[in-house]
């Protein structure tokens, strides 16, 4: 117990044979139970973590490879069954320092978040530690998912380290949870639906020998779509079905007009180009002040929307 608060860690791992036993040994004894959900690995995971020695493991093995967020839905749902009162996240590969999880269970217990999750970017020295692609495409999947989730305050939002209450887990729905490395944005994008309060807690990374599953073309082609989509369906789901805002309308009007003075000018300066013609001034402003117009509308929503973001 902490404070009065179970605390379940669920430990999500693919072929960590080499790993998972040092992440159960250094396990603080604040923790109640430690879920190890073993991924379909073929390296002897599951015999490692049952022969541990440490009475909290919960072993759940998966038949069929789920990825991360496949294998964290089974470890939450039987979290949720073992009556936990705080959940938390972390990795099998042994880069998450356990000595930093009363940080984060603190500013749930202390400071009534509904979800904490580390940041690595707020510790200044341990961004020289992170390898270069990682930290720019942190920084490009960040806005991208502040904008999809609509928590303009969080960054970092692929760091895994994360706790939850169980009040908040309930209100996602792990079905519907993306079975990939996007369930952290996922996630974000479900508890902001409920309204939950997320804060960013400085955590530092620790990069050893192990190797990541994490494909960085696959997440460069497939994630910015995904989060275009999320984004959609936030706005659709929280401005216009469940209680209409003049958000909505700001970005839908907004992104029409953008979208036809940029189209309508792009077509103007071609046309120009190949006919050597002069274009005349009120045609340009036919596509000119749509463009500032719809421009404005965008921003104004943009303004809107994180003066909306749960705190």
């Amino acid at each position: 117990m902490y404070k009065n608060h179970k605390i379940t860690a669920v430990v999500p791992a693919h072929n960590e044979a080499a790993h998972i036993g040092q992440v159960i040994s250094g396990m603080p004894e604040l923790v109640d139970r430690i879920i190890v959900v073993d991924d379909c690995s073929q390296d002897g995971t599951s015999q490692v973590a049952a022969t541990s020695g440490d009475a909290r493991v919960d072993l759940v093995t998966l038949s069929v490879n789920q990825g991360v967020g496949g294998a964290m839905a089974a470890g939450y749902r039987r979290a949720l069954q073992l009556q936990s009162d705080i959940i938390v996240k972390i990795d099998g590969d042994g880069q998450m320092p356990p000595e930093y999880l009363p940080e984060l269970l603190d500013a749930i217990i202390d400071q009534g978040f509904d979800y904490a999750k580390g940041n690595r970017f707020l510790l200044g020295n341990t961004i020289s530690a992170m390898p270069t692609h990682r930290i720019l495409g942190n920084v490009v999947l960040t806005f991208m998912t502040k904008m999809a989730s609509g928590y303009w305050h969080i960054f970092d939002p692929q760091n895994g380290y994360t706790a939850i209450t169980a009040k908040a887990l309930r209100t996602v729905n792990l079905e519907t949870l993306h079975r990939g490395f996007f369930f952290e944005n996922d996630m974000l994008v479900q508890l902001n639906f409920g309204g939950h309060r997320v804060k960013d807690v400085a955590m530092p990374a620790r990069y050893g020998t192990e190797q990541s599953d994490m494909n960085i073309l696959e997440i460069g082609l497939t994630f910015p779509l995904l989060l275009l989509r999320k984004f959609f369906h936030r706005i659709i789901q929280k401005y216009v079905l469940r209680d209409f805002s003049p958000i909505a309308l700001f970005l839908f009007v907004g992104l029409a007009l953008f979208l036809w003075g940029g189209g309508f000018g792009i077509y103007l300066w071609v046309k120009t180009i190949v006919t050597h013609l002069a274009t005349p001034t009120g045609t340009i402003m036919l596509a000119l002040l749509p463009l500032i117009l719809g421009f404005q509308l965008l921003l104004q929503a943009i303004v809107l929307d994180i003066q909306e973001t749960p705190r």
